[in-house]
């Protein structure tokens, strides 16, 4: 056929003057799977004509495609502040310039600078955490995940540990208790009920090949009504009793009193310190709002022998991870929780919110004026989420936005694709200042006004 000789030879065409600046390797990929593409339509009768022009900006637009960032920067407005799919929870932009000089330089990593010989990785995290918390000595791994596996695998290979029927949860991506327990070599004891366990349930279910009283917080769900659960304080004095390692995985950790009355049910890991517990483990980038890692923290005995597990070479964290997270312990060491993103969203006042949504209200009036779009400044509920507090609400201020005639749906939809996530709630869309930040208001403004114009 005429047309199949027209195709453009792939040497030639890369060598067109529009991708000069481009990857010729990429270009040149590229452009044999499109002119590929070309040839088959051809044959399938489905063009009859070539159009250089045409095929030079589809090469252009895939190579964007391709090259542009997947990961994105987004303006969470959905309210929840440790919201999983966006992140979790912000970095401190001063601790982040702190472990960039780190990064970005030559140090000490595995260095001890005092006696001129290689030093130990965890040691740079320890001081400031064992201060804070009051424990003997902690552990960094990558993630909550990880420490549960890590400590199973160190101390229950083999050896039954005893749970509570109803602490058996699972979590985002299918993250089982009895799994992880399975892969980890440990043998799982249940005990108790669902909505019931007891001490005695705990007394009755050790055996000589009893290796461990495990605790676990419930993360995404509450158990209500006709129910009863064991303090880990108890759990404590059981293991005490029979020489048994007691931990107690607590999920999402924090060190500090949390408003709103979430504290009821959540004691601090300062709290549970008190009663020198063996071993327990929580996430980084939940409450305590720092970077995603795994804090194992307790008696140093143990401690030990976790860094003997050859597991931990695969489960280490760097030196950006360390670095973030020793400045955000020590913030809150000295108080200043102001530094820490998360917390300083959760301690917003109603009042501090509501001037935020003011401030993008009045900046649209001249829209509503025009009956473009309105607006509306209302006080509502949200979760902090990322298996935080389950079931817990925080009062919240939020912006109801209408565009046009559109449906609540397709104004998520229209906003979605300028990177701002918020909410539909009671067939509105809102907009909610818990956890927008006061930088992202005009970007917002200029991002509504731009929608509404077209």
């Amino acid at each position: 056929m005429v047309l199949l000789k027209s195709i453009p030879k792939v040497d030639k065409f890369i060598s067109n003057k529009e991708f000069e600046t481009m990857a010729h390797s990429l270009v040149a990929s590229i452009s044999k799977r499109i002119l590929q593409e070309l040839r088959e339509s051809i044959l399938n009768n489905e063009i009859n004509e070539i159009d250089e022009k045409i095929l030079i900006e589809k090469v252009k637009n895939e190579y964007e495609e391709i090259t542009k960032p997947s990961l994105q920067k987004v303006i969470n407005a959905t309210g929840v502040i440790v919201h999983t799919n966006l992140g979790r929870s912000l970095i401190n932009e001063k601790a982040f310039l702190k472990a960039k000089d780190i990064a970005t330089s030559y140090n000490n990593l595995e260095y001890d600078l005092k006696k001129g010989k290689r030093g130990e990785r965890y040691s740079h995290i320890s001081k400031v955490i064992c201060e804070t918390l009051g424990c003997e000595d902690v552990l960094i791994v990558n993630n909550n995940a990880s420490a549960v596996f890590l400590i199973l695998n160190t101390f229950a290979k083999n050896k039954e540990v005893v749970v509570s029927r109803g602490e058996l949860v699972e979590i985002g991506g299918s993250f089982r208790v009895p799994d992880v327990m399975s892969s980890s070599g440990a043998i799982l004891k249940e005990i108790g009920t669902t909505n019931k366990t007891h001490l005695k349930d705990y007394e009755n279910a050790i055996s000589e090949n009893t290796s461990m009283l495990m605790k676990v917080h419930k993360s995404n769900y509450s158990i209500e009504g006709f129910t009863s659960e064991v303090s880990f304080q108890d759990i404590i004095e059981v293991a005490n009793k029979n020489d048994l390692i007691n931990y107690y995985d607590m999920g999402s950790g924090h060190l500090i009193d949390l408003p709103y009355g979430l504290d009821q049910g959540e004691p601090s890991v300062l709290k549970y310190m008190q009663d020198k517990p063996s071993l327990l483990s929580f996430s980084g980038d939940k409450l305590l709002g720092s970077v995603q890692a795994g804090i194992i923290v307790g008696k140093k005995k143990y401690i030990d022998q976790l860094k003997k597990n050859q597991l931990l070479r695969m489960l280490r964290v760097d030196k950006i991870t360390l670095a973030l997270l020793e400045e955000n312990v020590t913030s809150i060491l000295l108080g200043n929780l102001d530094e820490i993103p998360t917390l300083k969203m959760l301690f917003k006042t109603i009042d501090e919110l509501k001037n935020n949504a003011s401030i993008l209200e009045n900046s649209l009036n001249n829209l509503c004026q025009k009956e473009v779009c309105k607006t509306r400044i209302c006080e509502t509920q949200t979760v902090i989420g990322g298996g935080t507090t389950p079931n817990k609400k925080i009062p919240t201020v939020a912006l109801a936005l209408k565009i046009k005639n559109y449906k609540p749906n397709k104004i998520e939809k229209l906003l979605r694709a300028k990177n701002i996530i918020g909410r539909i709630e009671n067939d509105e869309f809102l907009l909610d200042f818990r956890t927008i930040q006061e930088d992202e208001i005009k970007l917002i403004e200029n991002i509504i006004k731009e929608i509404c114009d077209e």
